[in-house]
């Protein structure tokens, strides 16, 4: 089965520039949350990782 984390990436950003564009989310306060949070995703992402290699 492949990996579906890189499509869900791309949406997600698609879906953060289009509500920018659209004046429904202002993209500054997303991304200086995100400059704090970064390690948080890619703990999340690594303990995926982990969980299903053993499966």
């Amino acid at each position: 089965m492949q990996s579906r984390i890189g499509p869900l990436v791309l949406i997600i950003v698609g879906v953060l520039f289009l509500l920018s564009n659209l004046g429904v989310l202002q993209l500054r306060a997303v991304l200086d949350g995100l400059g704090t949070w970064w390690p948080v995703i890619l703990i999340a992402v690594g303990l995926a990782g982990l969980v299903k290699k053993r499966s």
